[in-house]
Protein backbone atom coordinates (compact mmCIF):
# COMPACT_ATOMS: atom_id res chain seq x y z
CA UNK A 1 0.00 0.00 0.00
CA UNK A 2 0.95 3.61 -0.30
CA UNK A 3 3.46 5.05 2.10
CA UNK A 4 1.92 7.56 4.56
CA UNK A 5 4.70 10.00 3.70
CA UNK A 6 3.58 10.35 0.09
CA UNK A 7 0.24 12.06 0.89
CA UNK A 8 -1.39 11.70 -2.53
CA UNK A 9 -4.51 13.85 -2.78
CA UNK A 10 -7.78 11.95 -3.27
CA UNK A 11 -11.21 13.52 -3.76
CA UNK A 12 -14.25 11.38 -2.85
CA UNK A 13 -17.56 12.41 -4.42
CA UNK A 14 -20.79 10.77 -3.17
CA UNK A 15 -24.21 12.04 -2.09
CA UNK A 16 -24.22 9.47 0.75
CA UNK A 17 -22.74 10.93 3.93
CA UNK A 18 -22.12 7.47 5.38
CA UNK A 19 -20.26 6.31 2.24
CA UNK A 20 -18.12 9.46 2.28
CA UNK A 21 -17.21 8.80 5.91
CA UNK A 22 -16.33 5.12 5.37
CA UNK A 23 -14.17 5.80 2.32
CA UNK A 24 -12.46 8.76 4.00
CA UNK A 25 -11.63 6.72 7.10
CA UNK A 26 -10.24 3.77 5.12
CA UNK A 27 -8.08 5.89 2.81
CA UNK A 28 -6.86 8.27 5.51
CA UNK A 29 -5.53 5.27 7.42
CA UNK A 30 -3.29 4.52 4.41
CA UNK A 31 -1.68 7.96 4.52
CA UNK A 32 -3.64 9.65 1.72
CA UNK A 33 -4.81 13.27 2.00
CA UNK A 34 -8.58 13.09 1.57
CA UNK A 35 -11.06 15.68 0.32
CA UNK A 36 -14.81 15.07 0.11
CA UNK A 37 -17.71 16.51 -1.87
CA UNK A 38 -21.45 15.62 -1.69
CA UNK A 39 -22.01 16.38 -5.36
CA UNK A 40 -20.46 17.27 -8.71
CA UNK A 41 -20.73 21.06 -8.25
CA UNK A 42 -18.80 20.92 -4.98
CA UNK A 43 -16.28 18.51 -6.51
CA UNK A 44 -15.53 20.94 -9.34
CA UNK A 45 -14.85 23.67 -6.77
CA UNK A 46 -12.33 21.43 -4.99
CA UNK A 47 -10.65 20.50 -8.28
CA UNK A 48 -10.33 24.17 -9.18
CA UNK A 49 -8.43 25.03 -6.00
CA UNK A 50 -6.42 21.88 -5.17
CA UNK A 51 -4.11 19.53 -7.06
CA UNK A 52 -6.01 16.22 -6.96
CA UNK A 53 -4.31 12.99 -7.98
CA UNK A 54 -7.39 10.73 -7.93
CA UNK A 55 -11.16 11.24 -7.88
CA UNK A 56 -13.41 8.46 -6.55
CA UNK A 57 -16.94 9.27 -7.63
CA UNK A 58 -20.35 7.68 -7.37
CA UNK A 59 -22.18 7.13 -10.66
CA UNK A 60 -25.75 8.12 -9.76
CA UNK A 61 -26.08 11.46 -7.97
CA UNK A 62 -28.80 14.16 -7.97
CA UNK A 63 -28.77 16.79 -10.75
CA UNK A 64 -25.37 15.97 -12.29
CA UNK A 65 -24.15 12.37 -12.75
CA UNK A 66 -20.76 10.83 -12.20
CA UNK A 67 -20.39 10.39 -15.97
CA UNK A 68 -20.53 14.18 -16.41
CA UNK A 69 -17.92 14.65 -13.70
CA UNK A 70 -15.60 12.17 -15.42
CA UNK A 71 -15.97 14.02 -18.74
CA UNK A 72 -15.23 17.31 -16.97
CA UNK A 73 -12.08 15.88 -15.38
CA UNK A 74 -10.85 14.33 -18.63
CA UNK A 75 -11.16 17.62 -20.50
CA UNK A 76 -9.88 19.96 -17.77
CA UNK A 77 -7.54 17.99 -15.49
CA UNK A 78 -5.43 15.63 -17.61
CA UNK A 79 -3.18 14.54 -14.76
CA UNK A 80 -6.08 13.48 -12.50
CA UNK A 81 -7.38 9.90 -12.65
CA UNK A 82 -10.84 8.58 -11.80
CA UNK A 83 -12.35 5.52 -10.13
CA UNK A 84 -16.12 5.20 -10.55
CA UNK A 85 -18.27 3.37 -7.99
CA UNK A 86 -21.94 2.44 -8.18
CA UNK A 87 -24.61 0.44 -6.39
CA UNK A 88 -26.23 -0.38 -9.75
CA UNK A 89 -23.58 -2.48 -11.48
CA UNK A 90 -23.93 -3.50 -15.10
CA UNK A 91 -21.61 -4.39 -17.94
CA UNK A 92 -22.96 -1.46 -19.94
CA UNK A 93 -22.24 0.92 -17.06
CA UNK A 94 -18.68 -0.36 -16.68
CA UNK A 95 -18.02 -0.03 -20.40
CA UNK A 96 -19.48 3.48 -20.46
CA UNK A 97 -17.41 4.51 -17.44
CA UNK A 98 -14.18 3.34 -19.07
CA UNK A 99 -15.09 4.93 -22.41
CA UNK A 100 -15.84 8.20 -20.64
CA UNK A 101 -12.44 8.17 -18.98
CA UNK A 102 -12.59 6.31 -15.67
CA UNK A 103 -9.55 4.16 -14.95
CA UNK A 104 -11.38 1.68 -12.69
CA UNK A 105 -15.01 0.67 -12.05
CA UNK A 106 -16.07 -0.71 -8.62
CA UNK A 107 -19.49 -2.19 -7.88
CA UNK A 108 -20.97 -1.77 -4.39
CA UNK A 109 -20.59 -3.49 -2.03
CA UNK A 110 -16.82 -3.83 -2.32
CA UNK A 111 -14.30 -4.86 0.30
CA UNK A 112 -11.61 -2.62 1.79
CA UNK A 113 -9.00 -4.73 -0.01
CA UNK A 114 -10.73 -4.24 -3.39
CA UNK A 115 -10.91 -0.49 -2.81
CA UNK A 116 -7.31 -0.09 -1.67
CA UNK A 117 -6.00 -2.30 -4.46
CA UNK A 118 -7.86 -0.26 -7.09
CA UNK A 119 -6.59 3.00 -5.59
CA UNK A 120 -3.01 1.73 -5.54
CA UNK A 121 -3.19 0.52 -9.16
CA UNK A 122 -4.47 3.86 -10.40
CA UNK A 123 -2.00 5.94 -8.36
CA UNK A 124 0.86 3.75 -9.58
CA UNK A 125 -0.13 4.70 -13.15
CA UNK A 126 -0.28 8.39 -12.19
CA UNK A 127 3.17 8.22 -10.60
CA UNK A 128 4.72 6.35 -13.53
CA UNK A 129 3.22 8.77 -16.03
CA UNK A 130 4.46 11.82 -14.14
CA UNK A 131 7.92 10.34 -13.57
CA UNK A 132 8.11 9.45 -17.24
CA UNK A 133 7.54 12.96 -18.49
CA UNK A 134 10.23 15.61 -18.78
CA UNK A 135 9.96 19.08 -20.24
CA UNK A 136 12.37 21.96 -20.59
CA UNK A 137 11.27 23.02 -17.09
CA UNK A 138 11.54 19.54 -15.58
CA UNK A 139 15.07 18.24 -16.01
CA UNK A 140 16.02 14.87 -14.58
CA UNK A 141 17.95 15.41 -11.31
CA UNK A 142 21.69 14.83 -11.68
CA UNK A 143 24.64 14.43 -9.37
CA UNK A 144 27.76 15.06 -11.44
CA UNK A 145 26.40 13.02 -14.35
CA UNK A 146 24.52 10.43 -12.28
CA UNK A 147 20.73 10.61 -12.55
CA UNK A 148 18.27 9.47 -9.91
CA UNK A 149 15.93 10.35 -7.06
CA UNK A 150 15.43 6.86 -5.61
CA UNK A 151 16.43 6.22 -2.00
CA UNK A 152 19.12 3.82 -3.22
CA UNK A 153 20.75 6.49 -5.39
CA UNK A 154 20.39 9.24 -2.79
CA UNK A 155 22.50 7.06 -0.47
CA UNK A 156 25.07 6.63 -3.25
CA UNK A 157 25.23 10.42 -3.74
CA UNK A 158 25.95 10.88 -0.03
CA UNK A 159 28.67 8.21 -0.16
CA UNK A 160 30.25 9.81 -3.24
CA UNK A 161 30.32 13.22 -1.57
CA UNK A 162 32.04 11.78 1.50
CA UNK A 163 34.51 9.74 -0.58
CA UNK A 164 35.49 12.89 -2.48
CA UNK A 165 36.67 14.59 0.70
CA UNK A 166 39.37 12.03 1.51
CA UNK A 167 42.46 10.62 -0.18
CA UNK A 168 41.50 7.09 0.94
CA UNK A 169 41.19 4.31 -1.63
CA UNK A 170 37.63 3.61 -2.80
CA UNK A 171 36.28 0.27 -4.04
CA UNK A 172 33.19 0.62 -6.25
CA UNK A 173 31.24 -2.55 -6.90
CA UNK A 174 28.08 -3.42 -8.81
CA UNK A 175 26.76 -5.34 -11.77
CA UNK A 176 27.97 -4.65 -15.29
CA UNK A 177 26.40 -1.52 -16.71
CA UNK A 178 25.29 0.17 -13.47
CA UNK A 179 27.57 3.20 -13.86
CA UNK A 180 30.65 2.45 -11.78
CA UNK A 181 32.89 4.69 -13.91
CA UNK A 182 30.37 7.54 -13.62
CA UNK A 183 30.54 7.17 -9.84
CA UNK A 184 34.34 7.22 -10.00
CA UNK A 185 34.29 10.38 -12.11
CA UNK A 186 31.83 11.96 -9.67
CA UNK A 187 34.24 11.26 -6.80
CA UNK A 188 37.17 12.75 -8.73
CA UNK A 189 35.37 15.88 -9.96
CA UNK A 190 33.86 16.47 -6.53
CA UNK A 191 37.30 16.38 -4.88
CA UNK A 192 40.15 18.85 -4.50
CA UNK A 193 41.87 16.95 -7.35
CA UNK A 194 39.22 17.90 -9.91
CA UNK A 195 41.57 20.09 -11.95
CA UNK A 196 44.14 17.27 -12.21
CA UNK A 197 43.85 14.26 -14.56
CA UNK A 198 41.29 11.46 -14.18
CA UNK A 199 42.85 8.37 -15.78
CA UNK A 200 40.58 5.34 -16.37
CA UNK A 201 42.21 1.93 -16.90
CA UNK A 202 40.34 -1.19 -18.02
CA UNK A 203 42.45 -3.87 -16.34
CA UNK A 204 40.60 -6.62 -18.18
CA UNK A 205 41.13 -5.01 -21.56
CA UNK A 206 44.94 -4.83 -21.47
CA UNK A 207 46.92 -8.03 -22.15
CA UNK A 208 48.68 -9.38 -19.07
CA UNK A 209 52.14 -8.91 -20.59
CA UNK A 210 51.50 -5.21 -21.24
CA UNK A 211 49.59 -4.19 -18.11
CA UNK A 212 52.67 -3.56 -15.94
CA UNK A 213 54.26 -1.39 -18.62
CA UNK A 214 50.98 0.48 -19.17
CA UNK A 215 50.52 1.19 -15.47
CA UNK A 216 54.08 1.91 -14.40
CA UNK A 217 55.87 2.80 -17.63
CA UNK A 218 59.14 1.39 -18.99
CA UNK A 219 62.68 2.48 -19.81
CA UNK A 220 64.34 2.18 -23.20
CA UNK A 221 65.47 -1.38 -23.88
CA UNK A 222 63.41 -2.92 -21.08
CA UNK A 223 61.95 -5.44 -23.51
CA UNK A 224 61.78 -6.11 -27.23
CA UNK A 225 60.12 -3.15 -28.90
CA UNK A 226 60.88 -0.68 -26.09
CA UNK A 227 62.72 1.74 -28.37
CA UNK A 228 62.28 4.64 -26.00
CA UNK A 229 61.34 5.30 -22.39
CA UNK A 230 57.68 5.93 -21.70
CA UNK A 231 55.89 7.06 -18.56
CA UNK A 232 53.01 4.93 -17.28
CA UNK A 233 49.42 5.73 -16.41
CA UNK A 234 50.28 6.24 -12.75
CA UNK A 235 52.67 8.99 -13.83
CA UNK A 236 49.96 10.48 -16.05
CA UNK A 237 47.57 10.55 -13.08
CA UNK A 238 50.07 12.21 -10.72
CA UNK A 239 48.21 14.78 -8.62
CA UNK A 240 44.88 13.38 -9.77
CA UNK A 241 42.97 10.09 -9.77
CA UNK A 242 43.53 6.71 -11.39
CA UNK A 243 40.49 4.45 -11.87
CA UNK A 244 41.30 0.75 -12.06
CA UNK A 245 38.21 -0.81 -13.61
CA UNK A 246 37.63 -4.58 -13.45
CA UNK A 247 40.38 -4.91 -10.85
CA UNK A 248 39.38 -8.57 -10.34
CA UNK A 249 40.84 -9.43 -13.78
CA UNK A 250 44.33 -8.50 -12.65
CA UNK A 251 46.72 -11.47 -12.22
CA UNK A 252 48.14 -12.39 -8.82
CA UNK A 253 51.60 -11.30 -9.96
CA UNK A 254 50.31 -7.85 -10.93
CA UNK A 255 48.36 -7.63 -7.68
CA UNK A 256 51.65 -7.90 -5.76
CA UNK A 257 53.11 -4.97 -7.72
CA UNK A 258 49.96 -2.87 -7.25
CA UNK A 259 50.03 -3.59 -3.53
CA UNK A 260 53.55 -2.17 -3.35
CA UNK A 261 52.33 1.04 -4.99
CA UNK A 262 49.48 1.34 -2.49
CA UNK A 263 51.83 0.79 0.44
CA UNK A 264 54.79 2.94 -0.63
CA UNK A 265 53.08 5.52 -2.88
CA UNK A 266 55.81 5.03 -5.46
CA UNK A 267 56.20 3.23 -8.79
CA UNK A 268 59.11 1.57 -10.52
CA UNK A 269 59.25 1.61 -14.31
CA UNK A 270 59.78 -1.72 -16.06
CA UNK A 271 63.52 -2.20 -16.62
CA UNK A 272 64.53 0.32 -13.96
CA UNK A 273 65.76 -0.02 -10.38
CA UNK A 274 64.74 3.50 -9.40
CA UNK A 275 61.37 4.34 -7.88
CA UNK A 276 59.43 7.54 -8.19
CA UNK A 277 56.92 8.97 -5.71
CA UNK A 278 53.41 9.56 -7.07
CA UNK A 279 50.53 11.45 -5.50
CA UNK A 280 47.53 9.56 -6.85
CA UNK A 281 44.08 8.81 -5.45
CA UNK A 282 43.20 5.22 -6.37
CA UNK A 283 39.67 4.16 -7.22
CA UNK A 284 38.98 0.54 -8.14
CA UNK A 285 35.87 -1.15 -9.48
CA UNK A 286 34.61 -4.68 -9.99
CA UNK A 287 31.43 -6.49 -10.98
CA UNK A 288 32.53 -9.60 -9.10
CA UNK A 289 32.53 -10.64 -5.46
CA UNK A 290 36.10 -9.81 -4.43
CA UNK A 291 35.65 -11.28 -0.98
CA UNK A 292 34.58 -14.56 -2.55
CA UNK A 293 37.61 -14.46 -4.86
CA UNK A 294 39.84 -13.93 -1.82
CA UNK A 295 38.42 -17.09 -0.22
CA UNK A 296 39.17 -19.01 -3.42
CA UNK A 297 42.68 -17.48 -3.47
CA UNK A 298 42.08 -15.81 -6.84
CA UNK A 299 42.58 -12.37 -5.28
CA UNK A 300 45.11 -11.34 -2.66
CA UNK A 301 43.61 -10.74 0.77
CA UNK A 302 46.08 -7.98 1.66
CA UNK A 303 45.30 -6.10 -1.57
CA UNK A 304 41.57 -6.51 -0.98
CA UNK A 305 41.82 -4.81 2.41
CA UNK A 306 44.03 -2.06 0.98
CA UNK A 307 41.43 -1.35 -1.71
CA UNK A 308 38.39 -1.80 0.51
CA UNK A 309 38.91 1.29 2.70
CA UNK A 310 35.70 2.92 1.47
CA UNK A 311 33.14 0.76 -0.32
CA UNK A 312 30.39 2.02 -2.60
CA UNK A 313 27.93 -0.54 -4.00
CA UNK A 314 26.00 0.81 -7.00
CA UNK A 315 22.47 -0.71 -7.05
CA UNK A 316 21.21 -2.50 -10.17
CA UNK A 317 18.69 -0.59 -12.26
CA UNK A 318 15.83 -2.95 -11.34
CA UNK A 319 16.13 -1.74 -7.72
CA UNK A 320 15.99 1.96 -8.58
CA UNK A 321 12.24 2.35 -9.18
CA UNK A 322 11.23 5.44 -11.11
CA UNK A 323 14.87 6.30 -11.85
CA UNK A 324 14.31 4.05 -14.88
CA UNK A 325 11.86 6.57 -16.28
CA UNK A 326 14.07 9.57 -15.51
CA UNK A 327 16.99 7.89 -17.27
CA UNK A 328 14.84 6.81 -20.23
CA UNK A 329 13.63 10.35 -20.84
CA UNK A 330 17.10 11.79 -20.40
CA UNK A 331 18.48 9.39 -23.03
CA UNK A 332 15.45 10.07 -25.25
CA UNK A 333 16.06 13.82 -25.22
CA UNK A 334 19.82 13.52 -25.74
CA UNK A 335 19.67 11.04 -28.64
CA UNK A 336 16.92 12.99 -30.37
CA UNK A 337 19.04 16.15 -30.11
CA UNK A 338 22.05 14.29 -31.55
CA UNK A 339 19.96 13.24 -34.56
CA UNK A 340 18.43 16.69 -34.94
CA UNK A 341 14.88 15.36 -34.68
CA UNK A 342 11.98 16.20 -32.34
CA UNK A 343 12.00 14.10 -29.20
CA UNK A 344 9.21 11.49 -29.26
CA UNK A 345 7.27 10.63 -26.11
CA UNK A 346 6.41 7.35 -24.44
CA UNK A 347 2.87 6.04 -24.14
CA UNK A 348 1.71 5.19 -20.61
CA UNK A 349 1.85 1.50 -21.53
CA UNK A 350 5.42 1.81 -22.83
CA UNK A 351 6.47 3.54 -19.61
CA UNK A 352 4.89 0.72 -17.60
CA UNK A 353 6.80 -1.85 -19.66
CA UNK A 354 10.11 -0.02 -19.19
CA UNK A 355 9.43 0.29 -15.47
CA UNK A 356 8.61 -3.40 -14.97
CA UNK A 357 11.40 -4.90 -17.12
CA UNK A 358 14.26 -6.51 -15.17
CA UNK A 359 17.16 -4.77 -17.06
CA UNK A 360 19.91 -7.41 -16.78
CA UNK A 361 22.27 -5.04 -18.60
CA UNK A 362 21.33 -2.15 -16.29
CA UNK A 363 21.76 1.50 -17.35
CA UNK A 364 23.95 0.55 -20.31
CA UNK A 365 21.19 -1.71 -21.66
CA UNK A 366 18.56 0.99 -21.14
CA UNK A 367 20.72 3.52 -22.97
CA UNK A 368 21.16 1.19 -25.95
CA UNK A 369 17.44 0.40 -26.08
CA UNK A 370 16.48 4.10 -26.05
CA UNK A 371 19.05 4.95 -28.73
CA UNK A 372 17.63 2.26 -30.99
CA UNK A 373 14.07 3.49 -30.36
CA UNK A 374 14.98 7.08 -31.26
CA UNK A 375 16.69 5.94 -34.47
CA UNK A 376 13.95 3.54 -35.55
CA UNK A 377 10.80 5.45 -34.49
CA UNK A 378 9.34 7.71 -37.18
CA UNK A 379 6.34 9.10 -35.32
CA UNK A 380 6.10 11.19 -32.17
CA UNK A 381 4.94 8.33 -29.93
CA UNK A 382 6.85 5.29 -28.69
CA UNK A 383 4.39 2.51 -27.82
CA UNK A 384 4.80 -1.00 -26.40
CA UNK A 385 4.90 -2.45 -29.92
CA UNK A 386 8.08 -0.42 -30.59
CA UNK A 387 9.92 -1.96 -27.63
CA UNK A 388 12.19 -5.03 -27.93
CA UNK A 389 10.33 -8.35 -28.00
CA UNK A 390 11.48 -9.31 -24.51
CA UNK A 391 9.65 -6.30 -23.03
CA UNK A 392 6.30 -7.11 -24.65
CA UNK A 393 3.65 -9.48 -23.40
CA UNK A 394 3.55 -12.86 -25.14
CA UNK A 395 0.94 -15.51 -24.47
CA UNK A 396 3.44 -18.26 -25.27
CA UNK A 397 6.16 -16.73 -23.16
CA UNK A 398 3.95 -15.77 -20.22
CA UNK A 399 1.65 -18.78 -19.93
CA UNK A 400 2.98 -21.54 -22.14
CA UNK A 401 5.37 -24.35 -21.39
CA UNK A 402 5.69 -25.65 -24.92
CA UNK A 403 9.28 -24.62 -25.67
CA UNK A 404 12.44 -26.53 -24.93
CA UNK A 405 15.08 -25.19 -22.55
CA UNK A 406 17.40 -24.66 -25.51
CA UNK A 407 14.78 -22.49 -27.25
CA UNK A 408 14.25 -20.36 -24.15
CA UNK A 409 18.01 -19.95 -23.69
CA UNK A 410 18.51 -19.07 -27.35
CA UNK A 411 15.82 -16.37 -27.18
CA UNK A 412 17.25 -14.90 -23.99
CA UNK A 413 20.80 -14.75 -25.37
CA UNK A 414 19.48 -13.14 -28.55
CA UNK A 415 17.59 -10.49 -26.58
CA UNK A 416 20.57 -9.72 -24.35
CA UNK A 417 22.81 -9.27 -27.41
CA UNK A 418 20.21 -7.04 -29.07
CA UNK A 419 19.89 -4.90 -25.96
CA UNK A 420 23.63 -4.06 -25.90
CA UNK A 421 24.28 -3.64 -29.59
CA UNK A 422 25.77 -7.11 -30.17
CA UNK A 423 28.72 -6.64 -27.80
CA UNK A 424 29.66 -10.24 -26.97
CA UNK A 425 32.00 -9.33 -24.10
CA UNK A 426 29.27 -7.42 -22.29
CA UNK A 427 26.72 -10.11 -23.13
CA UNK A 428 28.95 -12.75 -21.55
CA UNK A 429 29.24 -10.62 -18.41
CA UNK A 430 25.47 -10.21 -18.17
CA UNK A 431 24.88 -13.92 -18.77
CA UNK A 432 27.53 -14.91 -16.23
CA UNK A 433 29.53 -17.00 -18.70
CA UNK A 434 32.85 -16.54 -20.51
CA UNK A 435 33.17 -15.52 -24.16
CA UNK A 436 34.15 -19.04 -25.23
CA UNK A 437 30.96 -20.51 -23.77
CA UNK A 438 28.93 -17.76 -25.41
CA UNK A 439 30.53 -18.48 -28.79
CA UNK A 440 29.69 -22.17 -28.42
CA UNK A 441 26.07 -21.42 -27.57
CA UNK A 442 25.73 -19.04 -30.52
CA UNK A 443 27.25 -21.66 -32.82
CA UNK A 444 24.69 -24.23 -31.66
CA UNK A 445 21.87 -21.74 -32.19
CA UNK A 446 22.63 -21.40 -35.90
Amino acid sequence: MSSPSKKEHILIVDDSVSMLEVLKRNLTSQGYKIFTAPGVTEAIEVLGGTQIDLVITDLKMPKISGFDLVRHIRENFKSTEVIMITGYPSIEGAVEAVKTGAEEFLAKPFTDTELLSAVQRVLDKVRIRRSGRTTSDQIAPMHKGLIGTSNAMCKIFVAITKAATTSATVLISGESGVGKELAARAIHYGSARSSAPFVPVNCGGIPEGLLESELFGHVKGAFTGAIESRAGLFHAADGGTIFLDEISDMSLAMQVKLLRVLQDKEVCMVGSNRTRKVNVKILAATNKDLHGLVKKEFFREDLFYRLNVITIVIPPLRERGDDILLLANNFLTNFAAELGKPSPRFSDEALQSLRSYNWPGNVRELENVIQRLVVMTDGDLIDVSDLPLLMRFSVLRETGFTRTLAEVEREYISNVLASIGGNKTRAAEILGIDRKTLREKLKKAK
